[in-house]
C-alpha cells in the first residue's frame, strides 16, 4: 500500500506573522507535486514545517504520516521514516566528509541493518556523482566547503538519491542554476522517482524545471493559501500571464 502525507488545515507562524493561513493538500508515493507562488507565499514554510523545524510554530492543524499524526515526531524521527528536504541554501559542514556524512545518516536510519561495506559504498557514491556531473573528490571533502552553487544544489540531489527517502521535499532545487546544471538536478529527482517511485514536493518560483520534471499535480500558493490546484498547464499560465492572474481555486 502507497505512503500518504496528509496536510490538514495548516496554520503556522513566525514569532507573531502568520505565514501558511489553512493549508489543505496530499501527497501519495508516486506523486510529483509542484508547489508553485510568488516570494513570500509560505512555499519553504510549509517544506520546513513538514519536515518539524523549531523556528516554525503550528497554530492550527495536523500533518499525518499514512494517517498518524507527526506534530510530536523529531525533525530526526521524521528524517528515519522516510522524509527528506532538499535546502535552498545549503549550508557547509566543516570537519564532516560528504561520504562519513552520508553512511553515518545510513547506519543510524537503517540501525537494524549490518552497516554498508565502506569500499563499495564509496564506489557507489561516486557513480551516483559522475551520473550528476558532479567532481567525485568532492565526496571525500567537508560538506559543501568550497563548492560552487550548483554543486550545492546537485548536493542535495546525490545525499537524496543515497537516502532513498519515501517523501522528498525540494525547496526551489533550481535557484540559481545554469542550464547545464538544472539538467542534472532534473535527472537526479528523476532518478529517484523512478527508481523508488517517491512521492516528491517541488517548490519552484519558475516553469522552467517543469520543463524537465513533469508534475502530477501543481499548486499555486499566495498569501498563504492555495489559490488554485490543477495540472502541469497551469504553469503555462503563469509563465503567460504571472501569479497576480491567479485569483482563485
Amino acid at each position: 500500500m502507497a505512503s500518504t502525507l496528509e496536510i490538514k488545515n495548516l496554520r503556522v507562524k513566525i514569532e507573531d506573522k502568520e505565514i501558511l493561513k489553512g493549508i489543505n493538500l496530499t501527497l501519495k508515493e508516486g506523486e510529483i507535486h509542484a508547489i508553485m507562488g510568488p516570494n513570500g507565499s509560505g512555499k519553504s514554510t510549509l517544506a520546513y514545517t513538514i519536515m518539524g523545524h523549531p523556528k516554525y510554530e503550528i497554530i492550527e492543524g495536523d500533518i499525518l504520516l499514512n494517517g498518524e499524526s507527526i506534530l510530536e515526531w523529531t525533525p530526526d524521527e521524521r528524517a528515519r521514516a522516510g522524509m527528506f528536504l532538499g535546502f535552498q541554501h545549503p549550508q557547509s559542514i566543516s570537519g564532516v566528509t560528504l561520504s562519513s556524512l552520508l553512511r553515518t545518516a545510513m547506519i543510524v536510519r537503517d540501525e537494524e541493518r549490518r552497516p554498508p561495506n565502506i569500499i563499495k559504498f564509496t564506489k557507489e557514491l561516486r557513480a551516483l556523482a559522475k551520473d550528476l556531473n558532479m567532481r567525485t573528490e568532492l565526496t571525500e571533502r567537508y560538506v559543501n566547503e568550497g563548492f560552487s552553487g550548483g554543486e550545492r544544489k546537485k548536493n542535495e540531489v546525490l545525499q537524496m538519491l543515497v537516502l532513498k527517502p519515501r517523501f522528498a521535499f525540494l525547496d526551489e532545487p533550481d535557484s540559481g542554476l545554469d542550464v547545464d546544471a538544472l539538467r542534472d538536478v532534473a535527472k537526479g529527482i528523476n532518478r529517484l522517482h523512478e527508481e523508488t517511485n517517491a512521492g516528491i514536493m517541488l517548490i519552484t518560483h519558475y516553469q522552467r524545471i517543469l520543463h524537465y520534471v513533469q508534475p502530477t499535480r501543481l499548486t499555486i500558493l499566495k498569501d498563504g493559501l492555495i489559490v488554485k490546484t490543477g495540472g502541469p498547464e497551469l504553469a503555462e499560465e503563469i509563465e503567460k500571464e504571472g501569479y497576480e492572474s491567479i485569483t482563485g481555486e
